[in-house]
C-alpha cells in the first residue's frame, strides 16, 4: 500500500493534519505507540463519566476561527476554568484576584489589594532577580509566592525556587476584580462526551493503527510505502539521540473511582500548594460537564522527572535545551520529505487551540 503521507502519533497535531490532507485529496496511515487515539487528551467512560486519562484539558482560546473549527466535531458545553488552591488548612481562589486577596489578608477593595502588594515588594528591594523566588517575590510579594507559588512551583520542577532560572516567571497574574475565570480567552467549554470523539471524528476514513511506535514501525517487514512522513514525537529520540537527551517533565496518574461518593471535592480542580503534598492537583472529572452520576471518578496528578522510556509531557525549555533542539532541528532541515509537528517534534508546550493552529497551517503549506 502506498500512502502520501505517514504519520506518527494519532495525538490532536496529527489528527488535524490527516483530516486536512484528507479533505484535500490526500492519503494517510496514521500509527501510534499508544493503544488508543487521541494521544493526551484522550478521554475513556468510568462510572458514566468522562475521565480524562492524561490530566485536566479544559479549551480555551481567543481563535475564532479554531474555535468555529473544533466545534465542528463536537458540542462544547459552557465550562468556565475556575480552579481552588489548598494551603494547609486555607482555600484560595485562582488565579490571584480579589477573592484571593480578601482571604489572604481580609481586605474589599482593589486600592487596599495593590497597596499591600507594592508594600511587599518595596520591603525586599530586589532590583535585579537572580532565580525564581527572587522574579516572583518582586512581582506579587511574600504572602502570595509563600502560600500559591513557592511549593507548587517546586513539585512541578522538582527543584528548589532559588535553583530555578528567573525566566520561567515572566509574570503572575495579578487580577483586582471578583472574577474566578482563570482564563481571559473568549471562548472556553469541554466537548460534551470527551475529547476521544473529536478525535476519531478527524480519523474518520484514516487508516490508523496504534500500539506500535515508529521504531518498532520501521523494523518491520512490511509493504507500506509513503511519500512524506510527519513526525510527533520526540525530535531527539527520531535522530537516536546522537547530539545529546533533551530534558522534560513527566507526569504520574493515580486514578480512583468512588462509586458510593457522589461529590469529592465540589470543584473539578483543585491545587495543591505545600510542598510537602506530594501530588500538585486533584482532578474531579465529573464537574467538567456537570454530572449528576451518583459516583465520582478523581485523579491525583504527580510531577516526575523524566527518563527515557517515560512519557515526555513538558519540554524544560532553557539555554541549554534550546541550543540541543536548534542543533536538531538543523539536523531536520536536511531530513528529505520529513516533517515535525506537535509539542514533542517542535520541543515547545502547546496549548490545544496552538496545536489545532500550527497543525492548520502545516497542513496549509503542504497543499
Amino acid at each position: 500500500m502506498y500512502y502520501d503521507y505517514l504519520i506518527v502519533g494519532a495525538g490532536l497535531f496529527g489528527s488535524v493534519f490527516a483530516h486536512e490532507m484528507k479533505r484535500k485529496g490526500r492519503t494517510c496511515y496514521v500509527i501510534d505507540k499508544r493503544e488508543h487515539i487521541a494521544g493526551n487528551i484522550y478521554t475513556e467512560e468510568r462510572l458514566g463519566i468522562s475521565v480524562h486519562r492524561y490530566g485536566a484539558h479544559i479549551f480555551h482560546t481567543s481563535d475564532g476561527t479554531v474555535w468555529d473549527y473544533i466545534r465542528q466535531f463536537a458540542e462544547f458545553n459552557h465550562y468556565v476554568n475556575s480552579p481552588v488552591a489548598v494551603y494547609k488548612d486555607e482555600l484560595y481562589n485562582l488565579p490571584f484576584n480579589m477573592n484571593t486577596f480578601s482571604r489572604l489578608w481580609n481586605i474589599k477593595t482593589p486600592a487596599e489589594a495593590k497597596r499591600k502588594i507594592e508594600e511587599q515588594i518595596e520591603e525586599l528591594s530586589i532590583e535585579e532577580p537572580r532565580n525564581l523566588e527572587e522574579q516572583a517575590l518582586s512581582l506579587a510579594g511574600r504572602d502570595v509566592y509563600e502560600k500559591l507559588v513557592k511549593g507548587y512551583t517546586e513539585k512541578q520542577w522538582g527543584r528548589d525556587c532559588r535553583d530555578l532560572p528567573a525566566f520561567l516567571i515572566r509574570r503572575l497574574p495579578l487580577r483586582f476584580t471578583y472574577d474566578n475565570n482563570y482564563f481571559n480567552d473568549p471562548y472556553q467549554g469541554i466537548p460534551k462526551g470527551g475529547y476521544t470523539r473529536i478525535v476519531e471524528k478527524l480519523l474518520e476514513g484514516i487508516d490508523v493503527r496504534t500500539g506500535i511506535s515508529w521504531q518498532d514501525f520501521v523494523k518491520e517487514d512490511q509493504d507500506i510505502t509513503y511519500g512524506k512522513l510527519l513526525y510527533t514525537g520526540m525530535i531527539d529520540e527520531y535522530f537516536d539521540y546522537c547530539l545529546g537527551t533533551l530534558e522534560y517533565r513527566s507526569l504520574r496518574f493515580e486514578t480512583e473511582e468512588l462509586p458510593e461518593e457522589e461529590n469529592y471535592q465540589g470543584n473539578a480542580v483543585v491545587n495543591y500548594t505545600e510542598r510537602e503534598v506530594p501530588y500538585t492537583r486533584i482532578i474531579e472529572h465529573k464537574h467538567f460537564e456537570f454530572g449528576k452520576q451518583p459516583g465520582t471518578v478523581i485523579t491525583r496528578e504527580y510531577p516526575a522527572e523524566w527518563k527515557k522510556g517515560d512519557e515526555p509531557y513538558y519540554p524544560v525549555n532553557n539555554e541549554k535545551n534550546d541550543r540541543l533542539y536548534k542543533a536538531y532541528l538543523e539536523l531536520a532541515g536536511k531530513e528529505e520529505n520529513v516533517l515535525f509537528g506537535g509539542r514533542l517534534g517542535q520541543y515547545q508546550y502547546y496549548d490545544m487551540d496552538k496545536t489545532i493552529a500550527a497543525a492548520l497551517k502545516m497542513a496549509s503549506d503542504e497543499a
